[in-house]
């Protein structure tokens, strides 16, 4: 999988975020190290898919299938003809971690955007 290191949010992102055409997210939990950081605060870019699918590599967010009042942050592994992602967290030595190898793929529906960059 594609694991690409995220940007620190620069002057043009921070801007987005002010004109509200981005959203903030606080990292929870130790699924996606090495990457992002419990308690870590990105950027997301919820317009992302509007005419796009995900990727695979793409790090985003999505509710939680099995507690739609949950969000969570992980990166699309693969995308299905059909439009289903798998999501998987970075961290391979976290063993259960809650993404697709627990509730399986999700629609493209459950995806709320795309993390564009984290705030130092």
């Amino acid at each position: 999988m594609n694991q690409q290191p995220l940007a620190v949010a620069n002057w043009k992102e921070l801007l987005l975020w002010i004109f509200q055409r981005r959203t903030r997210f606080r990292v929870v939990g130790d699924s996606m190290l090495p990457t992002l950081h419990a308690d870590q605060v990105v950027l997301v870019d919820p317009r992302a898919y509007m005419h796009s699918h995900p990727q695979a590599g793409d790090i985003v967010i999505a509710t939680d299938p099995r507690k739609q009042e949950r969000k969570i942050i992980k990166r699309v592994a693969s995308v299905s003809k059909a439009g289903d992602c798998y999501l998987l967290g970075d961290n391979e030595k976290l063993l259960e971690s809650t993404d697709s190898r627990v509730f399986g793929a999700v629609s493209a529906d459950h995806i709320l955007g795309r993390v564009t960059s984290y705030i130092e």
